[in-house]
């Protein structure tokens, strides 16, 4: 009799680990490498070995989507087509969006208390947008320490690499659970409360929407293609997802795109004293440009006398 072929992929593959009795698709260690391979080189991300589980289960769902019967079927598609529309499927897939409103908070005085200070109009790059909190964020932080008038003449400059998350951040709606943290002041001042068939959502305002321009962008791309200069960046929860060798080109490639004494903002769990002299840690993962006006390189502290955060 002969074997059916989810018989025969089960034939073929290693023994089941624990966890995966169960699933759809023949999944084996030399599949998971090969996409860790791939990720890295299209994206820069690093996915560690406990990763295996949420990479199946999210690309299943591409394989289904295609028709296929295996994860060798998908990724030698996906190579040998080479098709940008699936490779940022893919991309999509693997990346976590994980973000809220002033996350973070300790960062967003530290930017209010800087841009008024700064040559106008200020200028503020968020890296990972994601879905938009992030950036809608710092422009409302614009607003509140520049005032309305000079907050107009400011720019957010947001980007992804995951297309989906930008759309949905494009469109500036949210669930009320996701703002309901904030002040009375703050919800009235930047959000339209949704009615009708949108209750229980808020948007925001045509004037915070205003001041951002979003793009997507991959940090691991050579040349971002951009020809301005930022106050600051923002750059937080990202490198975590990057080995060492990326994240110093991700921060080399940051250098130039900052005005004299910019500031970049990190993740809480994010450290870049020893990735890079370029930056010198100012506060709680908040790192000053090393570079003075005339683009001279001011002298790097080192990693004993930096006050390293962890």
């Amino acid at each position: 009799m002969m074997a059916t072929r989810a018989q025969q992929r089960t034939d073929r593959a290693e023994p089941v680990r624990s966890g995966e009795q169960g699933r759809d698709f023949e999944f084996t260690s030399a599949d998971f490498t090969r996409i860790r391979e791939l990720i890295h080189s299209s994206a820069g991300i690093s996915l560690s070995d406990h990763k295996r589980d949420m990479a199946y289960s999210r690309l299943a769902r591409r394989l289904r989507a295609r028709g296929l019967d295996s994860f060798k079927q998908y990724l030698d598609l996906l190579e040998a087509e080479n098709d940008p529309a699936e490779w940022e499927a893919f991309t999509n897939a693997l990346t976590t969006n994980l973000t809220a409103f002033f996350r973070e908070a300790h960062h967003f005085p530290i930017l209010a208390d800087f841009v008024p200070r700064r040559a106008q109009p200020v200028s503020v790059w968020c890296s990972a947008a994601s879905t938009g909190e992030e950036p809608y964020s710092i422009a409302m932080t614009l607003i509140e320490a520049l005032g309305e008038t000079g907050a107009r003449q400011a720019t957010v400059l947001a980007t992804d690499i995951d297309t989906q998350v930008l759309a949905k951040a494009e469109a500036g709606m949210y669930q009320f659970d996701q703002v309901k943290h904030l002040s009375p002041e703050r919800l009235k001042r930047f959000f339209l409360k949704g009615t009708g068939a949108h209750a229980g959502m808020v948007k925001v305002r045509p004037q915070v929407r205003a001041m951002v321009r979003f793009e997507q962008l991959n940090l691991t791309d050579r040349d971002y293609q951009l020809r301005t200069q930022f106050d600051a960046i923002f750059c937080r929860n990202v490198m975590i997802y990057f080995d060492k060798p990326t994240q110093a080109q991700v921060l080399g490639r940051f250098e130039p795109l900052m005005k004299s004494g910019g500031l970049l903002f990190a993740g809480h769990s994010e450290n870049f004293t020893y990735v890079t002299q370029a930056f010198k840690l100012r506060g709680q993962t908040v790192y000053e440009l090393t570079r003075d006006a005339a683009g001279a390189r001011a002298p790097a502290r080192t990693a004993a006398t930096s006050g390293v955060t962890v």
